[in-house]
């Protein structure tokens, strides 16, 4: 008698530990959880690379200051190279470079012209397009 009530209720606990294992394979394999899984992933992969740009910026404005300090660039600038601004950058519009530049150009408009603070030249936005 206890051993028939042993194995049935090893019988049950066995089949309810399979149900919660298949149940919760199959709830991951839904839609809308690999679309979880793949955009948790996209996300941990930016995270990465974005510390790994970080790292290259920063060993890259390391070596410079020692390029520039072994050639004395930095002595003639008179500027430590953290306070110079770059030409291209979040607050800088890259140069606009134009292969046959006129001045009927009709994306060219005064409205759609702005003035770059730093060089004091003009910038139309439309040429970015």
């Amino acid at each position: 008698m206890f051993r028939r009530t042993f194995w049935f209720t090893a019988g049950v606990g066995a089949g309810v530990w399979a149900t919660t294992k298949v149940n919760r394979k199959l709830k991951q394999l839904t839609p809308e959880s690999l679309a979880a899984q793949a955009a948790d992933k996209a996300i941990d992969a930016g995270h990465r690379l974005k510390g790994i740009a970080v790292d290259i910026r920063a060993q890259m404005a390391q070596r410079e200051a020692e390029l520039g300090e072994a050639l004395g660039l930095n002595a003639r600038s008179g500027l430590p190279p953290a306070t110079r601004r770059p030409a291209v950058g979040p607050g800088r519009p890259a140069p606009v470079t134009r292969l046959h530049a006129t001045d009927d150009d009709p994306r060219r408009t005064t409205e759609n012209t702005t003035e770059d603070p730093g060089t004091g030249t003009s910038y139309n936005r439309n040429e970015d397009h």
